[in-house]
């Protein structure tokens, strides 16, 4: 259970970084962007998004080092999380699980066994949208629903790639660069670059929490916070260790 003052603290923070970014719900967000452009809604609801987690793999996570890799799990322990206490349906793919990029975070079993059971595992395609099997598989778990989700490791390339085809393809697709990592700044910069280019947006994972929630009294802006607060108080005690 975590305590009031800290829930407080922790709401305080979220708003803080996020305040900037605030866009009033009735009113649409554009952007300008150089080619595939689209007016996205003003917000992402759980009931109009699909989740797609990317190459969250043993050893590309060692490839990952633009991100704390402590920091990436934690990320993505709350992107999965939300897709479980908001009923969003959620797609994972893999990439050569037995060559160097390794098996799936443990993380993703536990958290998501159906849609880890259901993960589409890719022989050779770096681009997941260019494998069939895994874009029949967005098709059938989006079901009409055209705002995508999208974290994975690398930015760079795993995630870079696909969310440029897919927003080609016609979907709304918003990037969470810090649940994911590249092998250096650089490359990290120039994936979210690319991909903005392309017409998709850039969040962090406090950001679409406060973008899918709007309202913390609300029986799902209640589980968000809840869900962000205990990750994120475990990912500070972990790298900073406990305030005291």
């Amino acid at each position: 259970m975590i305590r009031p003052s800290v829930s407080l603290i922790i709401l305080a923070f979220l708003a803080q970084i996020n305040a900037q970014s605030y866009q009033s719900p009735s009113s649409p967000v554009s952007q300008t962007c150089t080619a595939g452009c689209n007016v996205y809604p003003a917000y992402f609801n759980a009931s109009d998004s699909v989740m797609l987690l990317l190459d969250y793999q043993t050893g590309v996570l060692n490839y990952a080092r633009s991100t704390p890799q402590k920091w990436i799990i934690a990320n993505m322990r709350i992107l999965a999380r939300f897709a479980s206490a908001l009923n969003i349906p959620v797609v994972l793919t893999s990439s050569q699980e037995t060559g160097f990029q390794g098996p799936m975070i443990d993380d993703l079993k536990t958290l998501l066994p159906d849609a880890f059971a259901a993960r589409i595992q890719r022989n050779g395609p770096a681009n997941p949208w260019d494998y069939m099997p895994f874009r029949d598989a967005v098709t059938k778990a989006a079901n009409g629903r055209k705002n995508v989700i999208i974290a994975g490791l690398t930015n760079d390339v795993c995630v870079t790639y696909p969310a440029m085809s897919m927003v080609q393809a016609g979907y709304n697709v918003v990037a969470v660069q810090d649940a994911g990592g590249s092998p250096n700044k650089w490359a990290d910069e120039g994936g979210r670059r690319h991909w903005e280019r392309a017409g998709a947006r850039t969040l962090t994972t406090n950001a679409l929490a406060f973008e899918m929630g709007k309202d913390w009294s609300t029986p799902d802006g209640v589980k968000i916070v809840t869900i962000v607060a205990e990750e994120l108080i475990m990912k500070l005690n972990d790298i900073d260790g406990p305030r005291t």
